[in-house]
């Protein structure tokens, strides 16, 4: 009987050897097939784009396939809460923004995962949004916009993607700060809302660089400010709103890569290591300032800091504008 358990005592033991001395190795072939990366936004849409722009470069530096799966919905939420349940062998990225890991958790009352069913990776980009109005439009800067509110209260309209959102936010800062009297019209999705600017049926939009760069270069929409504390290196002529007459105003959306919590720290560790090389490429670098994004890399416990810290910054601007979504 002491023999029957000895012999199960050295079996055990050399199981758990083989599990301890077998991990390092795993990792350090990671990766040995193609990578899905969870973009829980439409396709073709700024999000998909800059998460595209990374997508590329990083499988270059791997020697793997990176697969792109759109899964859109409820903010962002659907997409976020699959990747959530993904196997956390390091073969599944969540593409993450500051709405899906933190607006949204103030905004829905469930959005089917928590902040912490993930491992943070790296911050990809910091993204400025920009105040655009329709060109045939009278407001030639900031100042001629806040005066025109200030003289029709309620009358001027200031479009989003839905409540809640960053374009949203970044109106209500602006009503905060100001005092004018604008009233927000939120749409199911940037694309409804520009269109309707564009066709002259909204007064402004502030909405995220990727989303309207295309349209200020094509002079389909006149940038008035954008929400940075400076000036963007692809348009520098376009002031900050600090800058346009009001102090103090900042507001930026940001992307940023995450994988499901228990992914292995080695092979989270050299996914990191690759974003930041990725994102010191020149040429990459180029691709996502012009898109008014700015490469901005961290360690990962520097994006858990970070995402805490704008869970509780935006969550502040979510609560002020009584946005709440069953």
């Amino acid at each position: 009987m002491k023999r029957t358990k000895s012999r199960a005592a050295l079996w055990a033991a050399s199981i758990v050897s083989c599990m301890v001395f077998a991990s390092p190795s795993s990792a350090e072939t990671w990766p040995s097939r193609s990578i899905n990366m969870i973009v829980p936004f439409p396709a073709g849409g700024g999000a998909d784009t800059l998460a595209r722009l990374m997508a590329g470069p990083i499988m270059q530096e791997l020697g793997q396939t990176i697969v792109i799966e759109n899964r859109p919905g409820a903010g962002g939420n659907i997409g976020s809460a699959t990747a959530s349940r993904a196997e956390p062998n390091g073969y599944t990225l969540a593409y993450a923004t500051n709405g899906t890991q933190a607006i949204n958790h103030w905004l829905y009352k469930n959005t089917g995962f928590s902040r912490t069913d993930f491992e943070p990776i790296s911050r990809l980009t910091t993204i400025a949004a920009a105040v655009v109005v329709n060109p045939d439009e009278p407001y030639q800067n900031l100042t001629d916009l806040l005066a025109a509110a200030r003289a029709k209260p309620g009358v001027l309209t200031c479009g989003s993607a839905g409540n809640g959102t960053t374009s949203h936010l970044a109106c209500e800062l602006l009503k905060q700060m100001t005092g004018v009297n604008i009233v927000h019209i939120p749409y199911k999705g940037g694309a409804a809302a520009m269109t309707d600017l564009m066709g002259g049926r909204l007064s402004l939009l502030i909405d995220v660089m990727p989303n309207v760069a295309p349209q200020i270069k094509a002079k389909r929409l006149r940038a008035l400010a954008v929400t940075t504390d400076e000036r963007l290196a692809s348009n520098p002529d376009i002031p900050t709103v600090a800058e346009a007459g009001v102090p103090g105003y900042s507001f930026f959306a940001w992307d940023a890569l995450y994988a499901p919590k228990g992914t292995p720290s080695a092979v989270l560790d050299k996914m990191n290591a690759t974003v930041r090389k990725v994102l010191a490429d020149p040429t990459v670098r180029a691709q996502l300032e012009e898109r008014g994004a700015q490469p901005a890399p961290t360690t990962r416990e520097g994006l858990r800091t970070f995402s805490n810290e704008e869970y509780e910054r935006l969550g502040k601007l979510v609560r002020a504008s009584g946005a709440v979504i069953d």
